[in-house]
């Protein structure tokens, strides 16, 4: 028997003093079972760094062909697509062909090192592509703040990420590994 996707509820406050955004997201995220903690704090980390009124979460890792995240225009056009993990060099291509924006969140340590050794150089013709590295430290420290009912801060400022819930408090620095043309 197929086991059911777990429910997280999450306030999201985000401000973003980068970009002059601040507001809070009331989000209903579902996590598959095939998801770690880990990987579902990345995907709310990921919706932080790039939060819009318009962003959203999608089916994810259920289903081929979606990103994790997506953000479209009001006349249905992908403004931004969001990808976690290790995506083939096929998605990468395929993603920077259907959306204006593709941003990469690559973690797992030296996995994600060798994937991007592997990739990076047939990545160069894609202007629309960013590339960020989260470091396995930092990640593994957001996994142990998963909670069903999260009401989580997270404050950026010069590219640094601090990320609360309740007592608990992590500070993350994204590495930029490629930066998408403007």
């Amino acid at each position: 028997m197929a086991q059911n996707a777990t429910i997280y509820k999450v306030e999201l406050s985000v401000s973003d003093m980068d970009r002059h955004y601040y507001e809070t997201h009331k989000l209903t995220v579902a996590k598959h079972p095939s998801e770690t903690d880990e990987r579902l704090m990345v995907r709310l980390l990921a919706f932080a760094l790039n939060a819009h009124e318009q962003l959203e979460m999608t089916k994810g890792i259920s289903t081929d062909g979606e990103p994790d995240i997506w953000q479209k225009s009001l006349g249905g056009e992908l403004d931004l697509w969001i990808a976690l993990g290790q995506p083939s060099e096929k998605l990468v291509r395929q993603s920077c062909g259907k959306a204006s924006k593709v941003v990469v969140y690559s973690y797992g340590g030296r996995t994600a090192e060798m994937w991007w050794e592997k990739l990076k150089n047939s990545t160069t013709r894609f202007d629309n592509l960013q590339v960020v590295n989260l470091s396995e430290k930092d990640t593994a420290e957001l996994a142990k703040m998963a909670n069903r009912s999260m009401k989580l801060q997270v404050n950026i400022q010069d590219r640094e990420v601090m990320l609360s819930v309740d007592e608990s408090m992590v500070y993350v620095t994204p590495v930029e590994w490629k930066a998408a043309e403007s």
